[in-house]
């Protein structure tokens, strides 16, 4: 009980803190991307800090700044967004759910540095979502995004949506895959149990997305899958299911059927 006060004393004060020097940053330098710095060397290192994680990087070394990016992630915990910030050193912007835009602070914070909002609810704003996306690429900025769509409960790497993947098709730059393992362990799901522990980050080898034809969304998707679970087991995790790697339509952590899938790929 103490630990979990202590977290949210941390994350409340710290966050209040580095809000409005994020905003200076912005608004001294008129470069939003300025803003990362204080977010990754000093907001994210003090979360990580005060829930106890000790954090570990791997592959740090297939990351290239000079290259635009799209980043891809499993995702277990809120932690999860700290702990890529500091272990991805690049002034990425995130996709992140439109619920996200109301969290006090965060949420602020994450709409004046252009980071991009997604409504999955509705296609077509989802869709104008992802062109944005497409255009801060192109514009040479990177992109980090969690194709689950939501958290996982159990640790395994649930499917992935396809819309993701299509934005990487339709930029042709490098996918890296980007698995963590810990997170979960530290700060459940839904829980303000705080319980201190290793968080473990494996950034991979980029998968290079020009062998791919421009309407094979499924096929990259599952081969962006099929690391982040190899690489979930290397690092002591519960990988995945191999033959669930593509979401439902309009659904989040359910798989799309058998029949739709083979339906799809004939296609």
């Amino acid at each position: 009980m103490l630990r979990k006060l202590w977290c949210i004393l941390v994350v409340t004060v710290w966050s209040f803190v580095c809000f409005p020097l994020a905003c200076l940053a912005m608004l001294v330098t008129l470069n939003p991307s300025r803003s990362l710095w204080v977010v990754r060397t000093i907001w994210s290192p003090v979360l990580l800090w005060a829930g106890g994680a000790k954090l570990e990087v791997i592959g740090q070394e297939n990351v290239d700044p000079k290259r635009p990016t799209i980043y891809v992630g499993n995702h277990l915990s809120t932690l999860d967004i700290p702990a890529h910030f500091v272990s991805v050193p690049v002034d990425f912007r995130y996709v992140a759910k439109s619920q996200l835009r109301f969290v006090p602070l965060i949420g602020w914070y994450l709409w004046l540095a252009g980071h991009i909002f997604i409504d999955r609810g509705d296609r077509s704003s989802a869709i104008a979502s992802l062109e944005k996306a497409a255009r801060k690429i192109r514009a040479g900025t990177s992109i980090f995004l969690y194709p689950e769509g939501t958290r996982s409960e159990d640790g395994r790497v649930l499917p992935f949506k396809k819309g993701p993947f299509a934005l990487a098709l339709k930029a042709r730059v490098p996918i890296c895959p980007v698995t963590i393992e810990g997170t979960d362990n530290v700060m459940p799901k839904n829980s303000w149990n705080i319980r201190p522990g290793p968080v473990r980050v494996k950034i991979g080898r980029p998968i290079d997305t020009t062998g791919f034809a421009d309407n094979d969304r499924e096929g990259l998707a599952r081969a962006v899958r099929a690391q982040i679970i190899a690489d979930s087991l290397s690092l002591g995790g519960k990988g995945g299911d191999p033959d669930t790697a593509v979401a439902a339509p309009n659904r989040e952590g359910v798989a799309q059927r058998a029949s739709n899938a083979a339906t799809s790929k004939a296609s």
